[in-house]
């Protein structure tokens, strides 16, 4: 008997337990409890994401994101049944996922973040020294124009004076770039360039991707293996290696400024024609477009955007605030810096894919 007493009373035991858990549960149900939401995501929001301020403001409005990267271009090549949301790092390809997965515009564009080119101080005096760049201070505008006739007559840094000052500034002059066909970045790239060197036409078509394409294509073959990622080209840069001038995307500089990080000599030349790279979320559910809204609306996830260097779209007061101590470094109304607008989504990835291969140089 009291063998079975002692087992009803286990019983009683765990049954309050199970209880207790249960009503715990039912409790934090009706609190904090979260939608779990998956997205792909550009490499460059990957610590806005893992940011532990904005993962508390995101439970506090009842998500749970979590995000796996890829480079913008490449997104089309995955499979992505199954996730919620895909946030590459500009329209254009936002707008070719939501043509293969259907989905109805317009589409979340929660914060953007102009192009900028980043080189050592003595670099960026020899840039100025040569009619390449104007400096002031630690920013300045590099000349596109003056840029792609230098790279287009193979110019070399022994060739531009003042270089032979610094032993560092050699070979053949060249902005460093992810790779266009999978990459954000180098994609954009190619369309500031491709606008200029076009003398100010966008491209419409395969016509006017061969005018430039032998430049594209000496733009990107010039600079040997390519990352796919800006990240790593950006980590390269600060640690003192890689290339002299590197493309990178302003949020990544106003992250380590806004941040209080030592930048050294940092110099970031804004080109005077460059393009945006609007950050545009691809809804593949209900849950992924509220989540999208919520990132562009959302006065909290603004300002932490903004932590993380990015300009969020509208009213560019809490960028404006955050940066108004870094103004040596950053531009903050873009003044001076032209829009190119930017092709569409097939006939940048033609651009992008002569500009890598060698039928780009054949005309």
């Amino acid at each position: 008997m009291k063998r079975i007493a002692g087992i009803v009373l286990a019983v009683l035991l765990i049954g309050g337990v199970v209880a207790a858990v249960v009503a715990g549960r039912d409790g934090q149900d009706k609190g904090t409890a979260t939608k779990t939401v998956q997205g792909v995501i550009g490499s460059e929001k990957a610590e806005f994401f893992a940011d532990p301020d904005v993962v508390k403001a995101l439970a506090a409005k009842g998500y749970t994101v979590r995000t796996e990267t890829s480079g913008s271009w490449a997104m089309d090549s995955l499979d992505l049944d199954g996730y919620d949301f895909a946030f590459p790092s500009s329209q254009a390809p936002a707008d070719e996922l939501a043509a293969e997965y259907h989905v109805q515009k317009p589409l979340p564009r929660p914060f953007y973040s102009p192009l900028v080119v980043v080189a050592h101080r003595n670099a960026a005096e020899v840039l100025q020294r040569n009619g390449l760049a104007k400096l002031d201070k630690a920013t300045g505008t590099l000349t596109m124009s003056a840029y792609l006739e230098a790279a287009k007559a193979d110019r070399t840094w022994q060739q531009l004076k003042g270089a032979g000052n610094y032993g560092e500034l050699t070979g053949t002059l060249f902005i460093a770039t992810t790779d266009p066909e999978t990459s954000n970045s180098g994609a954009l790239y190619l369309a500031a360039a491709s606008y200029v060197a076009d003398g100010g036409r966008v491209a419409a078509d395969n016509t006017a991707v061969t005018r430039t394409a032998p430049l594209m294509h000496k733009l990107i073959s010039v600079q040997g293996a390519q990352q796919s990622s800006t990240d790593a080209t950006f980590r390269d840069f600060i640690s003192g290696a890689g290339n002299p001038l590197v493309l990178v995307y302003e949020s990544q500089v106003a992250s380590l400024l806004v941040q209080g990080e030592d930048v050294d000599d940092l110099t970031v030349l804004y080109p005077d024609t460059t393009a945006n790279s609007d950050h545009t979320v691809v809804p593949l559910t209900p849950e992924g477009r509220a989540l999208g809204e919520l990132l562009a609306t959302d006065p909290t996830l603004r300002k932490l955007a903004v932590r993380h260097g990015f300009r969020p779209q509208g009213e560019s007061t809490e960028f404006t605030a955050a940066t108004a101590a870094q103004t040596r470094y950053i531009n903050q109304k873009l003044t001076g810096v032209r829009q190119a607008p930017v092709p569409a989504s097939k006939v940048l990835h033609e651009m992008a894919v002569r500009a890598r291969s060698q039928g780009g140089s054949s005309q």
